[in-house]
């Protein structure tokens, strides 16, 4: 049974490429489509996933190599934004309760999707998984164990893969000029945060994607030629601070200085990858979808995970990006001034976090909302982790702090309610309410200069 379980658990709903692929292939088989166009459909949707995870995992590799050389060239010490070494050590104490957490977290998912207007699917495996582990670590810190640990974790954590979505949705909608697809990436707060700020400050100004060059220039207009001409120096000023001492383990004989340029291109090449794989998985998944969406939950959106935005305002995830490092820099100097952890910049959650709120910030407040609300986005999401880490230490967990916006207030909404602290609860409720409503409200005018470049 337990094998059995295991095999659910871990190899269909854990494997996120295999998931999705099942559900583009339960979408096809509820449309009555051909056997061949079901498993056209099926390997596509894998394909297409599988390549988009290919430019993450190039991305993911070039961002840890610069995380480390800017870390150590520069003399950085402090907290890590390290979800997946947290959720190593919880899965060797609650390994069977996070697993069942997560089962228990798709299937209300399924539930409110069907029985209420909120129609969203969550298919971002990885963020689900994050979102198990810190209902189970706060849930059985609190002295909950068994059925009741696990259905705490789990309905949590099934509303919030939701309620998230639905308040990302609106903007979403502008983004895409469409409502096929929604947001499944646990770090929406911070989204609507970006948002709010741009809002506020971007009023009159220009999408980033409109930018008018002088003719010398206009090869800067090609997307990867210009990430590559701000991911260059990015990548050469931290390896002179770490120097080729450093580097050398890395290089494997390469002159340190090229090694480091290579991996800036290395970069660009991943995000090349993943936008060819965004394209292929939506051009399949979304017409797949449709027959979930016609019989088990009528008007189900697929809510996917960040990088199928990019495409989008490509622009506008760059800018998110240095703006939101930016941002947690500053917030790494000034938060222990007032006696909270020193958060490490985590350049990985940096790009694919502050990119997408570059996005958001784009969306409406075009240039200034991308990069004033990015940087207050890159304070957010250091001020959260700093909140956290008291908790967590008093759980066992030294240095280390979780990433993620919604997974982080989720840690303190549950561990602050199972202590029966309603005042902060509550207040918590109020703010997320508040930041809805001012993002989202009937208020809220279009942005005129509404972004252009599509799928």
């Amino acid at each position: 049974m337990n094998s059995m379980i295991n095999f659910i658990v871990k190899d269909l709903l854990g494997q996120a490429s295999v998931l999705i692929a099942l559900i583009a292939m339960l979408g096809l088989l509820l449309q009555k489509k051909s056997a061949g166009k079901v498993a056209e459909g099926t390997f596509k949707t894998l394909l297409g996933f599988l390549i988009m995870m290919a430019g993450i995992n190039i991305i993911v590799g070039a961002l840890t190599y610069l995380n480390d050389i800017f870390t150590h060239g520069f003399g950085m010490h402090g907290y890590i934004t390290d979800v997946a070494a947290i959720a190593g050590v919880a899965n060797r104490e609650l390994g069977s309760e996070v697993a069942l957490t997560l089962l228990v977290i798709f299937v209300v998912n399924i539930i409110i999707a069907r029985l209420t207007p909120f129609k969203y699917i969550f298919l971002t495996g990885q963020a689900l998984l994050w979102m198990a582990t810190i209902g189970a670590v706060v849930g059985y810190k609190a002295g909950l164990s068994g059925l009741p640990l696990i259905l705490t974790g789990g309905i949590f954590g099934g509303v919030m893969a939701v309620l998230m979505p639905a308040l990302a949705q609106p903007v979403v909608r502008r983004i895409t000029d469409a409502d096929d697809v929604a947001l499944g990436h646990f770090c929406t707060l911070g989204y609507l945060v970006q948002a709010a700020v741009a809002k506020v400050v971007g009023r009159g100004s220009r999408s980033t994607e409109d930018l008018q060059l002088p003719d010398n220039f206009k090869f800067l207009q090609d997307t990867y030629v210009s990430m590559a001409v701000v991911m260059v120096p990015m990548y050469l000023i931290p390896a002179l601070a770490a120097g080729p001492q450093y580097i050398a383990q890395y290089a494997d004989g390469m002159n340190y200085l090229m090694y480091s340029f290579m991996q800036s291109i290395q970069f660009v090449a991943g995000v090349f990858i993943l936008y060819s794989g965004v394209r292929l998985l939506l051009n399949e998944l979304v017409p797949a979808f449709r027959g979930i969406a016609l019989r088990i939950v009528p008007d189900a959106k697929p809510a996917l995970d960040c990088p199928v935005l990019f495409p989008y305002a490509p622009n506008a995830v760059i800018v998110g990006f240095l703006a939101t490092t930016l941002g947690s820099v500053i917030g790494m100097i000034v938060f222990p001034m007032f006696g909270l952890a020193m958060i490490l910049p985590g350049l990985l959650t940096n790009f694919f976090a502050g990119g997408t709120a570059g996005i958001f910030g784009n969306a409406l407040g075009g240039r200034r909302g991308a990069m004033i609300g990015g940087v207050v986005h890159g304070l957010f999401i250091t001020l959260l982790p700093a909140l956290l880490v008291p908790m967590l230490e008093s759980y066992g967990f030294v240095g280390l702090t979780f990433s993620d916006s919604d997974v982080i207030s989720s840690g303190l909404v549950l561990g602050n309610a199972l202590q029966h602290n309603w005042l902060f609860v509550g207040l918590f409720i109020a703010f997320v309410a508040l930041l809805a409503w001012f993002v989202n409200g009937k208020s809220t005018k279009h942005h005129e200069e509404k972004v252009h470049e599509t799928l």
